[in-house]
């Protein structure tokens, strides 16, 4: 009688499908501390901006508002709007990259990326407005001044895509927009951890408004330039088209007739 016998070795999935597991695991991880980081700055840097006038803030919960509210009174309000369109795009960012929400819910997809730059084009000209009376001098002009630029152009160049019906280089340029529009994250961070940093290597000779003063003229460029270095890997990473500064859905220009 033939005996029968079966391998009850498990079969392990291709090295190729764990690996996908894995990245999708990531960037799930990745988009979960996103969400969480941007909301946590809208809740404790942006709305105590609007509790009030600039002058009767908490200059420990609103540290901007005794130098802004020196400035004249558009200065002011360009502050102001910057704040809320700021938070806006901070808030609603992240959701737009989340995968399923794309697939299930375009309709509110295309809202809210409305509502988003449109924050992003309120901010990013306020922050224009700004720019000379910001408290990091020359450096945070110069600084601000380009991430305001870059942080207008970015969004027009995403809105652009879309309306051409480029999906792929709408991804591109929002993933670039929004590394831009997590800089106020990232001013942050840079913020602490320069601060820290100046804190170990001084000892006892610690200055904290010298360090304080030392990093902010520092993330005037830290809170966005790495970002956008990661914005671009990322896109190449995921095969969306690389960065050109011709916008390819503009109409092209009309050779001259030669008679």
């Amino acid at each position: 009688m033939a005996t029968l016998s079966a391998d009850l070795t498990p079969v392990r999935p291709p090295a190729s499908s764990r690996r996908r597991r894995r990245r999708r695991g990531t960037a799930r991880i990745g988009w979960v501390a996103v969400l969480l980081t941007s909301l946590t700055i809208v809740a404790y840097s942006a709305v105590p901006y609007l509790m009030g006038s600039l002058e009767q803030l908490d200059p420990d919960r609103a540290p901007l508002a005794a130098a802004y509210s020196q400035t004249p009174g558009v200065v002011q309000v360009a502050f102001l709007v910057h704040v809320v369109g700021a938070a806006v795009a901070l808030a609603v960012g992240p959701v737009q990259f989340w995968a399923a929400s794309r697939r299930r819910l375009p309709r509110l997809h295309r809202w809210l990326g409305r509502t988003y730059l449109v924050g992003v084009a309120v901010g990013g000209t306020a922050s224009l407005v700004m720019a000379p009376y910001n408290t990091a001098g020359m450096i945070g002009f110069l600084g601000f001044g380009t991430l305001g630029v870059l942080w207008v152009w970015t969004g027009w160049r995403a809105y652009r895509a879309i309306r051409a019906g480029d999906v792929r280089s709408h991804q591109a340029w929002m993933i670039r927009n929004f590394s831009l529009t997590f800089g106020a994250v990232m001013l942050r961070l840079w913020t602490g951890a320069l601060v820290a940093a100046q804190a170990f290597a001084a000892g006892d000779a610690f200055d904290l408004d010298a360090a304080f003063t030392n990093a902010y003229n520092a993330v005037t460029v830290l809170a966005w330039v790495p970002n956008l270095v990661v914005a671009e890997w990322m896109i190449r990473r995921r095969g969306l088209p690389g960065l050109r500064i011709v916008d390819p859905s503009a109409p092209a220009a009309q050779p001259a007739d030669r008679r």
